[in-house]
């Protein structure tokens, strides 16, 4: 299910190019916990390696979502067929407004109900994730998040509040995220089908 969006068109935009041969972007990340694979509006795919991680494992973890990833591949083809509209500049100004005095309370509300203390919330224009956790409590969230359903939206912030209990992705962080989150799995199903939004250069 694509999220529902305010279509605003700027220029009409040019047909698009073909698809770029699958060669991954291996890219290592300081503050990654895992690794990562995304498929850019392009078509191309950049594999996220963390601190810890070796090239070698990242093309393993590469070979076990290949199915996944020519999935995605083939609706970037699909999508691109078709001209996608843009956001105009002041929408998307009225919507980072919006989720600075939306999302951080949310956070907050549901961090209280879970008995969690957060140290600080952040909203940000982030490229390649919906959301974090530090080891200090520090929360960031993506401006974007206010887009989409209000069940979605509070998932990503349960699934950064339970990393202030668990600061990784192990069977017992999802165990945690299941107890709070029963619709988790519709949640991340529905967030992989709106990761184009990450692209955007808003």
């Amino acid at each position: 299910m694509q999220p529902l969006l305010p279509l605003q068109l700027r220029e009409p935009l040019e047909p698009p190019a073909p698809l770029a041969p699958l060669e991954p972007d291996f890219v290592r990340h300081a503050s990654a916990r895992r690794y990562v694979v995304r498929v850019r509006d392009d078509g191309t795919v950049r594999v996220t390696i963390p601190r810890w991680g070796s090239k070698r494992d990242a093309k393993a973890f590469v070979e076990t979502e290949r199915a996944w990833i020519n999935r995605q591949r083939a609706r970037v083809a699909q999508e691109r067929a078709v001209p996608r509209a843009e956001l105009r500049p002041e929408v998307v100004q009225a919507l980072r407004a919006r989720a600075l005095g939306e999302l951080p309370p949310r956070l907050l509300q549901l961090a209280a109900r879970h008995g969690l203390r957060v140290s600080r919330v952040s909203v940000r224009n982030q490229r390649w994730r919906w959301g974090s956790c530090s080891p200090n409590g520090h929360i960031c969230l993506n401006w974007r998040l206010v887009q989409m359903p209000a069940w979605v939206r509070d998932y990503v912030m349960i699934h950064e509040l339970m990393h202030l209990k668990r600061l990784d992705h192990s069977k017992r962080f999802w165990k945690l995220v299941a107890a709070e989150c029963p619709e988790y799995r519709n949640a991340r199903a529905w967030l992989r089908a709106a990761e184009y939004l990450l692209e955007r250069r808003n």
